[in-house]
């Protein structure tokens, strides 16, 4: 069965800094390039980071030099290190593959003041 589940979110001020986690079933994981997504209210879901199977990752300009996105394989887990956190990084934060997509996990909440 296809399962995510996000963790890790959290209120913190600004510049600040967070990780999120990913636990991932199987048959997502494997050999699949992994991302995280986050959803403020009232907007569309954007991508923030990516990461292959071997560990190539991409990021949105927005976040770039402040997120990192990893993965443990072994745990079937992928990771964002979000530090420097700004109010604008405030959403739900989700996790999947960069497509086709997997039935969505319930998100975690970050909440970034100011």
């Amino acid at each position: 069965q296809v399962q995510l589940v996000e963790s890790g979110g959290g209120l913190v001020q600004a510049g600040g800094s967070l990780r999120l986690s990913c636990a991932a079933s199987g048959s997502i994981f494997r050999f699949n390039t992994l991302a995280w997504y986050r959803q403020a209210p009232g907007k569309q879901r954007d991508l923030v980071a990516s990461i292959t199977s071997v560990g190539r990752t991409n990021y949105a300009d927005s976040v770039k030099d402040r997120f990192t996105i990893s993965r443990d394989n072994a745990k079937n887990t992928v990771y964002l290190q979000m530090n420097s956190l700004k109010p604008e990084d405030t959403a739900v934060y989700y996790c999947n593959r960069a497509g086709p997509f997997a039935p969505w996990g319930q998100g975690t909440q970050v909440t970034v003041s100011s």
